[in-house]
């Protein structure tokens, strides 16, 4: 089968040039395949994966991926996907976010493998030293003014009145066609890939490097992942899912993946892992007969968890998944404890030693049915046996929190009844 055909049957192809051709081409030798990637955050997030697997994808099949990093690219601002003007970024945030890219690529891509080795360039050094004269004269001539207005992105912002386009983003089209031709040149590349929404920029590369007098080159997009639901993927309640473990943990990408729905989690499972097919039907086949089980989504988080964090983030992610379904939260490592203070279990600071009454009224423990939370209450829950610090007991309305007992010399677990936990945490 093809590499093609094996992206079309995990649901990774959307449009395609000369398809045909296209087999053949990729069939006849080592290709160079190359995917672009603006900085706009410090750390690449979950819809990031699609392009990335799908260049391992390639890479596995025996082409040679090449990740592009819009160092010039993102100080302009793609239109496509956007109803406004991007907000214009600094020099120096985007040689921040550059790094990050580098760096996430690497968990993904081999980078020394002879030659089918990624490479990661940044369109900044083609670019820096391009004169206006130049990119009008020599690239700017072959682009039809009319041809580009009707491209998608395009068009869709010149009939919003309220919004229209600046020259700035409508130039993004022939920045991107260009460095589809200096990789042409340079690296004798001749297949773009990118998503669905890109279509329209690919295809003003291929017509720019003919134009240019280069070879044939191809167009592959993926589509834009969705839920089953018809909302967009890649998003929790927190906010964007991103690869940075400091920006998400491992815990909460873990769980996110792990909360997929059952509607969606046999495609996500084809996209976003390298599980055999044998393995694949297992897993509908469980999810079928007992979607309870939720044997798929374990599946999901726990081979995307692994790729993204390693095993030791992936076994991290469990332990404290079982811990915290358990009640065995006294067992966890300090890590895994700052882990559920980054994801947001509730959680109190204190810069020394407290009371434990106060820990109570301070992190809204010691409510009464009236929805008042006391000192008084507080008391009461402490001598009813209903709170309990770091596992035990706590019996005394005197009893003071010290570093000294805290776990790790950092954390105290305080319980109230079965299932409400409350994390302080001592010192700065």
């Amino acid at each position: 089968m093809s590499i093609i055909s094996r992206l079309n049957d995990v649901g990774l192809i959307a449009q395609l040039s000369a398809t045909d051709e296209l087999d053949e081409h990729l069939d006849s030798g080592v290709r160079t395949v190359y995917c672009g990637f603006d900085p706009t955050a410090d750390s690449l997030h979950i819809g990031n994966l699609v392009p990335l697997l799908a260049l391992r994808r390639f890479q596995l099949a025996g082409h040679r991926p090449l990740l592009l990093v819009g160092g010039a690219t993102g100080m302009i601002g793609d239109p496509g996907g956007r109803d406004a003007e991007r907000e214009l970024q600094s020099f120096e945030a985007v040689e921040r976010q550059l790094a990050g890219i580098r760096q996430q690529a690497e968990q993904f891509l081999d980078f020394d493998c002879g030659e089918t080795s990624a490479v990661v360039v940044n369109n900044m050094d083609w670019t820096r030293g391009l004169t206006v004269v130049d990119y009008l004269r020599d690239i700017g001539k072959h682009f039809s003014v009319n041809a580009m207005i009707q491209k998608e992105s395009v068009r869709r912002r010149i009939e919003d009145d309220t919004q229209g386009i600046s020259y700035t983003e409508f130039s993004y089209m022939i920045l991107q066609s260009y460095d589809y031709a200096v990789l042409h040149r340079d690296y004798g590349c001749t297949i773009q890939m990118g998503g669905s929404d890109q279509w329209g920029n690919i295809t003003a590369g291929i017509d720019l490097i003919r134009r240019m007098g280069g070879e044939q080159t191809y167009a592959v997009t993926y589509p834009l992942i969705t839920k089953a639901d018809g909302t967009k993927f890649g998003k929790s309640s927190g906010g964007a899912i991103w690869l940075d473990p400091e920006m998400t943990s491992p815990l909460s990408f873990y769980q996110f993946w792990r909360n997929t729905a059952d509607a969606d989690v046999m495609k996500y499972l084809r996209i976003f892992t390298f599980l055999e097919e044998k393995r694949l039907d297992e897993l509908q086949a469980s999810q079928e007969a007992d979607p309870g089980k939720r044997e798929a989504q374990i599946a999901l988080a726990q081979e995307v968890t692994k790729l993204v964090h390693g095993d030791e983030g992936m076994e991290a992610a469990e332990r404290i998944t079982s811990a915290v379904f358990s009640n065995r939260l006294t067992e966890l490592s300090a890590d895994d404890l700052g882990q559920l203070a980054q994801d947001g279990m509730e959680t109190t600071h204190v810069s020394g030693e407290a009371q434990l009454v106060d820990v109570l009224v301070e992190s809204g423990l010691a409510v009464t049915p009236r929805g008042e939370v006391t000192i008084g209450q507080a008391r009461k829950l402490i001598q009813g046996n209903g709170v309990s610090v770091n596992g035990d007991k706590a019996n005394d309305i005197e009893m003071t929190l010290n570093v000294s007992d805290a776990l790790h010399g950092k954390y105290f677990i305080v319980q109230k009844g079965k299932k409400n936990h409350h994390l302080v945490v001592m010192g700065d």
